[in-house]
């Protein structure tokens, strides 16, 4: 592999970077509020070997009996749901001169690092694929147009989403939509054109309302399609029957000395007075069914 002779794009903070326990847990913190997903799901803790999350697949039943008739007898069924988790990670370069001179940006951008977990995090769980057994993504559930069909208007259709989850057995308790939805979203209308969700849209609430269900937004879970293959603006569900793990929370480090793979080459950072930040986790997500959830899409352009 060759030594990289191209410059790296940030040149031009600190000396150096220790997190302790409670910055790792802000971290955390943080990359869970940035995903949608996350803040919707329910979180469990997660060991490196990954877990079995029993799952009840039938409830007993009752029944009413007669005056001593014998009761009736009834047993819940179980299943088992394994979690795996899987590294997300990605590097920073910079220059010790920028680092140095630039300190509030550099800060800034190390600060922004871990997001990056969590926009790709929404995007495989929302429309990738997995990266591996054990973690369950949503591409492949139920589609839901939000655009209107026919007499369907667009409140028609997100009732449809919440008919879609319900004849499951299961609750559509949240919506993570996509800003491209939000334009489908204003074309709701009453029957004297005035708009229906305008308030839920606009609302500044960290989580607001939609038809009575949680949303949130992200622009990482949108996906183009192209031709017959629609696009895809958000997902919905039952995220009680969701739930995501961080092995260790967050690890950010540094590196002075590191030799840098970029592709086809390699940038030593000690011979160029660079400094690398990397960002990793071991992230897992399952959910109980696919039923539980659609996918929200509208037409290609």
């Amino acid at each position: 592999m060759a030594l990289a002779t191209n410059k790296i794009d940030i040149n031009r903070t600190t000396t150096g970077l220790t997190l302790s326990p409670e910055q790792s847990a802000e971290i955390w913190a943080g990359v869970a509020e940035e995903s949608a997903i996350m803040r919707l799901a329910r979180p469990i803790t997660l060991p490196g070997s990954g877990i079995s999350i029993p799952v009840i697949t039938g409830e007993p039943v009752a029944d009413f009996v007669t005056e001593s008739a014998e009761k009736p007898v009834s047993k819940a069924t179980f299943a088992t749901k394994t979690m795996t988790p899987y590294k997300i990670a990605v590097i920073e370069l910079m220059s010790m001169e920028f680092e140095r001179d630039f300190d509030a940006l550099a800060a800034e951008l190390v600060r922004r690092l871990p997001y990056s977990i969590a926009h790709k995090f929404d995007q495989v769980v929302a429309n990738g694929t997995a990266p591996g057994t054990g973690f369950d993504v949503l591409s492949n559930a139920t589609a839901v147009s939000l655009v209107p069909s026919g007499s369907a208007t667009v409140y028609d259709q997100l009732v449809t989403a919440v008919t879609t989850v319900g004849a499951g057995g299961y609750n559509l308790d949240g919506w993570v939509m996509a800003p491209q939805a939000k334009a489908n979203l204003l074309s709701a209308v009453d029957g004297f054109g005035r708009p229906l969700l305008i308030e839920s849209i606009n609302d500044d609430r960290d989580i607001a309302r939609l038809i009575g269900a949680s949303v949130a937004y992200a622009k990482s879970v949108y996906k183009a399609g192209s031709g017959s293959t629609p696009n895809t603006v958000g997902v919905a569900g039952d995220w009680s029957r969701a739930r995501y793990g961080i092995v260790n929370g967050i690890n950010v480090r540094r590196s002075e000395e590191a030799t840098i793979n970029t592709g086809t080459e390699q940038v030593n950072l000690w011979q160029r007075n660079m400094v690398a930040y990397m960002v990793e986790a071991e992230v897992g997500f399952v959910v109980e069914s696919a039923s539980a959830f659609v996918r929200l899409t509208t037409p290609a352009s």
